[in-house]
């Protein structure tokens, strides 16, 4: 089974009702790139990259193409039987940029899997579990709706609240979590995410303030050297996100035990292929973490369920999906949703997911 020619697709996928706020940046719309590689054998495979617009992450979407538009050219004619040689060939044709080679990486294991008749998630060490926990994320607003949007989610079964801070004055942070916590108390796991919007001191003081709730403080600061600085000196359990942004900074925050917990985006750490060696090692220190992305449709939220089903249950803190904050789906045949708080994992050959063309906008072919 060869490549014989790649397909470069976008989606537009508007925020439902109120914009997503976070710390540093607000979305109303994400601009998806969804890529479709064809076999010489009748075959599609899909993938996806849908960074969280241009100052997330050094991901962007005009990025990703540019990307695809240097490496998809090598690629056609290449055998598809190992997704590892296909990722070194991928680094031999552009250096980094892995959040647009996750997307191809996550199409060549559709194929691979439709292919040899599993599931990705087989491809990827093979299912533990049938479904997946999902978690939900408050978005940054006022303590009282983000009190209410929590107890309303744990109401239908979400068993992680993640909340996100930061960008506004401390006390209005601090008095969330607390309304958050009297609302959803044991009922459900908290996660306070500040995606890197604190200094140091201020994650310190935060720290002090909230020493009364249970909660897992989700990337407070900038860099690893900053994390660094707060080794010791929070009363909270830490998790790692924005900074991990490839398999070797995962190693590096490991080995110097500058987490707790990690918040894993598979497109970020180059696909499900290298996503999975990220699990591993969790695995070897007992390290808890999520399964998910940064945005994106029912695509990279089948990728992030497969390889969540793969993980030790007792490790696996969740899945989050955009799709509860998106406006229709791409997939409207088999769209990805939350049922009572969890994910069914597809068992279907491949990834169990493909997009209804006349839904998305052409952009490049290869081959």
């Amino acid at each position: 089974m060869k490549i014989e020619r790649i397909h470069v697709h976008r989606a537009s996928l508007p925020v439902v009702g109120e914009p997503y706020r976070m710390s540093h940046t607000t979305v109303h719309e994400l601009d998806s790139t969804l890529v479709e590689v064809v076999t010489d054998d009748g075959r599609h495979g899909w993938g996806e990259t849908c960074p969280l617009g241009p100052v997330y992450q050094p991901h962007h979407a005009l990025g990703a193409r540019a990307a695809l538009e240097q490496i998809g050219p090598g690629l056609i004619g290449a055998e598809i039987a190992s997704p590892r040689g296909l990722a070194r060939r991928m680094d031999e044709l552009l250096a980094g940029h892995g959040y647009a080679k996750a997307a191809l990486d996550t199409a060549l294991l559709d194929l691979l899997g439709q292919e040899l008749g599993v599931p990705v998630s087989t491809l990827l060490g093979g299912a533990l579990v049938d479904r997946v926990p999902a978690y939900y994320s408050v978005t940054v607003g006022s303590p009282e709706d983000g009190a209410r949007s929590a107890a309303a989610k744990v109401a239908e079964g979400y068993t992680r609240v993640q909340v996100k801070i930061g960008g506004r004055d401390l006390a209005r942070d601090v008095e969330t979590v607390h309304r958050v916590w009297e609302a959803v108390g044991h009922r459900a796991r908290l996660a306070v995410d500040a995606n890197r919007a604190m200094t140091v001191a201020h994650a310190v003081q935060f720290d002090r303030l909230t020493a009364d709730v249970p909660f897992v403080l989700e990337q407070p600061c900038n860099t690893l050297g900053e994390m660094a600085l707060l080794r010791g000196r929070l009363t909270h359990p830490v998790a790692l996100d924005e900074t991990t942004e490839d398999v070797d900074a995962v190693l590096r925050a490991i080995s110097e035990g500058l987490a707790d917990a990690f918040s894993f985006k598979v497109t970020r750490l180059g696909g499900p292929t290298r996503a999975a060696q990220a699990r591993d090692l969790c695995a070897l220190r007992s390290l808890p973490h999520t399964c998910d992305d940064a945005w994106g449709g029912a695509v990279v939220a089948a990728a992030c369920i497969h390889l969540a089903a793969t993980v030790e249950p007792r490790l696996l803190e969740g899945v989050w999906i955009a799709q509860d904050y998106i406006e229709g789906h791409y997939d409207p045949g088999r769209p990805v949703v939350v049922e009572d708080g969890y994910l069914e994992v597809p068992q279907e050959p491949g990834l169990g997911a493909a997009p209804d063309r006349t839904l998305l906008t052409p952009v490049a072919t290869y081959g």
